[in-house]
């Protein structure tokens, strides 16, 4: 099921949602629909277009937002879904440090890494085997790293996710995809 854009009065990203959900904020008139997917959703007595992207008639204040979630699928939209050892294509997540060596579960300490440079590297730390990153790790910020983050993307999204750092975030991810 395709997911929408939820922005809040001010136009600031606050998640995605399924199109089920977006819809009954839009009949329930609690939302108003901004983009349009072209698809439209039938009901007994009435076609209504599916939406997008929605926003919310009131401002909705959000609690302090903690660091952006440590995810595998953020994590390979964050190195560009590129082995931070060879720049081969990554399948796997690899620790700095590794666990068994005091290094933690962080995004400072944590890579995306091809099947074949995690199998060498096994427990050992970048000096013993003469290795260096590409890239020293660092977690993201920014509101957009929180949708993006969650694997569901439209083209449509973007001009609501740019102020909020998207330009980065969605080259990284089409550099994956290219």
């Amino acid at each position: 099921m395709p997911h929408v854009l939820v922005l809040n009065a001010s136009y600031e990203p606050l998640g995605v949602v399924p199109l089920r959900r977006a819809l009954v904020l839009v009949l329930e008139n609690k939302a108003i629909c901004l983009e349009e997917s072209g698809a439209f959703m039938h009901s007994a007595t009435r076609a209504v277009p599916a939406p997008s992207v929605v926003r919310l008639k009131r401002f909705v204040r959000v609690p302090y937002r903690g660091p952006v979630p440590l995810t595998r699928r953020a994590l390979f939209a964050r190195d560009g879904g590129r082995c931070m050892y060879c720049g081969a294509a990554a399948t796997s997540v690899d620790h700095v440090i590794p666990r068994s060596r005091g290094g933690q579960h962080a995004w400072d300490n944590v890579v995306a890494a091809c099947r074949r440079c995690n199998h060498v590297k096994a427990d050992r730390h970048l000096p013993e085997l003469g290795w260096r990153l590409r890239h020293q790790p660092a977690p993201p910020s920014g509101l957009a790293w929180r949708i993006i983050g969650t694997g569901h993307r439209d083209p449509r999204w973007l001009p609501y996710l740019q102020p909020f750092g998207a330009d980065d975030v969605m080259a990284r991810i089409d550099g994956v995809s290219a």
